[in-house]
């Protein structure tokens, strides 16, 4: 991680700025009302999910900034299990939509059946319909049913015969991905993938996670013994601080150099958008609620920064996820903190 310059951010320009601001305010929620919800949650997902601290704490950074989030790795290294984890803790109605490559569109939003006795149509709502959706295996459906996917994670909402239905709040989509050089899988385009807020890589364990993996009980039986550590409105009380973050103007200029600079790395890449600086602000924010503060130091942009870029400059099909990481790594090497 590159070192930042605290002090001038931090004890002055975001102090000062802050002082007749909201996250004075919000300092003792943060630190003190979040902290224990939050302490418990890591406590327990560490029990299931071994050895993946980053990972858990990016998924849930992901949730409380109102993103989606993307997995892409190789088949059974957890990533199913991290999202049942995370409706377990967060006691949050689920849904699994195992993408297939026969799945159409009205199998995710749902359809309008024709009841004869009521003679009329009524709708019935599709899986898409939950506060947590497990897109399993996302890139084995054809495009037109990612895009009824996706068009959903937009807008929070859909549209069937002209109706339109409002989608349940807190709405999260995880998404897992096999690897592109799979057969049979369908590469997500750069607009889709652009949906999600994150893409992040599981990994394999380290051998003594894997070898307590080994020697332990089924993940399937210790997800049925979770408890709920986070009720669902409590959540939605954090995603509404997280909101009200102070992101002082320093750490404004130095998302905007970030921006400025992947659109000078010319050749295939493309710049990152002004949506993907929107997206760096709010994944900043929830980070800076998850470390206990108001407010967002530049340690915050760069502890995020990786998993929100990399997937926006890998130019879609042409390159795969790593490059992308690389890219985003000289980034961040290149940009300083004034």
């Amino acid at each position: 991680m590159i070192r930042a310059q605290k002090k001038p951010l931090s004890s002055q320009g975001l102090e000062s700025e802050g002082e007749n601001s909201q996250s004075l305010n919000l300092e003792p929620v943060v630190s003190q009302v979040f902290h224990r919800p939050l302490q418990d949650f890591f406590a327990q997902a560490e029990q299931v999910i071994l050895g993946k601290p980053e990972q858990l704490k990016l998924a849930l950074c992901t949730l409380l900034a109102r993103g989606h989030l993307l997995i892409e790795d190789l088949p059974g290294v957890g990533k199913t299990t991290l999202v049942k984890l995370l409706a377990h803790s967060l006691g949050l109605k689920s849904s699994r939509i195992q993408f297939t490559n026969d799945l159409l569109p009205a199998d995710i939003v749902g359809t309008s059946i024709y009841s004869p006795a009521k003679a009329e149509f009524s709708f019935h709502p599709g899986p898409i319909f939950a506060q947590l959706v497990i897109a399993d295996e996302l890139n084995r459906a054809t495009p037109k049913t990612q895009s009824a996917c996706l068009q959903a994670m937009e807008e929070r909402k859909v549209t069937v015969d002209g109706g339109t239905y409002s989608l349940p709040d807190p709405f999260f989509v995880v998404a897992t991905q096999n690897p592109r050089e799979q057969m049979g899988t369908y590469p997500l385009p750069e607009s889709q993938l652009d949906r999600f807020l994150m893409r992040i890589e599981m990994g394999y364990p380290d051998a003594e996670a894997e070898r307590a993996l080994l020697l332990g009980r089924r993940r399937e039986l210790l997800l049925e013994e979770l408890s709920v550590v986070i009720e669902p409105q409590l959540l939605l009380q954090m995603q509404e601080v997280v909101e009200h973050i102070l992101v002082a103007e320093p750490i404004v200029d130095y998302i905007q150099k970030l921006l400025h600079r992947s659109r000078q790395l010319g050749g295939e890449v493309r710049g990152l958008s002004p949506r993907a600086g929107l997206a760096l602000m709010r994944a900043s924010r929830a980070w800076a609620l998850l470390e206990g503060r108001a407010y967002v130091l530049p340690e915050d942009v760069q502890a995020i920064a990786v998993t929100v870029m990399s997937h926006r400059l890998n130019g879609g099909v042409h390159m795969g996820s790593q490059e992308g990481q690389i890219l985003a790594r000289q980034i961040l090497e290149s940009v300083s903190v004034d």
